[in-house]
């Protein structure tokens, strides 16, 4: 992705000269299914960071956070770019629509943080808390999804995190996030997993439009990148690595396939009134 020398956002707060307690990251089969589970957090990512802890044991270590370095504040900078052009995009397609976009904050942290949704580790994976209306990462996961994973590394790979968790803050602004609470009350949990699933796909959506209005800062080979990323981690990937089968009534995040399909959509027609994914699920 093509970001040097371009607008860097002022909304990201860098902690992770200040954040402490990183949470171990297994190896073998368990770092894998871990990075699987952590590229997309959701809306606060409790309930993966809970269970990445239970399969953990409960491993942590307790180490002070590290000065940083070329690379982590090149990195930072890589970041602030991206947020910078969901800004500016997504204040444009709001303006168009006759509304009024307001900027998320970006933290950057390193092992723990605090939010208002509560307390979070490296093993929640990036997440966005409506509380605060922050997204938050600790970005050496992308390091671990780069080195241990099968998946397509590279930059664009971090890029389309940030736009998928910016999906969840345009889902805050528009209601959508509310509304998908209050329709899961009453519902059987295989029901309200299918709202979920419906509010995580039109976060892929929104970061495909994201994409769609960004293409001429995009390198060739970007959207390989983010659709080997959705493939990845796809509900039904994750439990075929995890349990060697599949359970759809589980699922919270969608399919492989749904996860890249809604990418491409997105990506494809730019136009944020064909993002309606929760009827497409019914």
């Amino acid at each position: 992705m093509k970001w040097q020398g371009r607008r860097q956002s002022d909304n990201v707060e860098d902690r992770r000269s200040i954040s402490g307690g990183k949470v171990a990251i297994g190896g073998g089969v368990i770092g894998i299914i871990i990075l699987l589970l952590n590229v997309f957090g959701g809306e606060t990512g409790q309930t993966v960071g809970n269970v990445l802890e239970q399969m953990q044991g409960g491993q942590q270590t307790t180490e002070a956070a590290a000065p940083l370095s070329k690379e982590d504040e090149a990195l930072g900078q890589f970041v602030r770019v991206n947020l910078a052009d969901n800004e500016d995009i997504w204040g444009k397609i709001f303006a168009e629509n006759g509304l009024t976009y307001k900027n998320p904050k970006l933290v950057l942290f390193r092992g723990s943080v605090s939010t208002a949704c509560g307390g979070a580790s490296s093993a929640s994976g990036p997440f966005y808390c409506p509380g605060d209306q922050k997204v938050y990462m600790d970005l050496g996961f992308f390091e671990e999804l780069k080195t241990k994973f099968g998946a397509q590394g590279g930059d664009f790979a971090i890029a389309y995190v940030i736009a998928h968790e910016i999906g969840h803050h345009i889902q805050t602004l528009l209601g959508t996030s509310a509304k998908m609470r209050e329709a899961q009350e009453g519902k059987s949990e295989a029901e309200a997993n299918k709202l979920s699933v419906a509010l995580e796909l039109q976060a892929d959506f929104y970061a495909g439009v994201w994409a769609h209005y960004n293409q001429k800062n995009l390198d060739t080979g970007d959207i390989e990148e983010a659709l080997s990323a959705a493939n990845a981690v796809g509900d039904d990937a994750i439990q075929s690595k995890m349990q060697g089968q599949v359970v759809p009534d589980s699922f919270t995040h969608g399919t492989s396939a749904q996860r890249m399909f809604w990418f491409k959509k997105g990506f494809q027609t730019g136009d944020i009134k064909q993002g309606n994914t929760f009827d497409e699920i019914r």
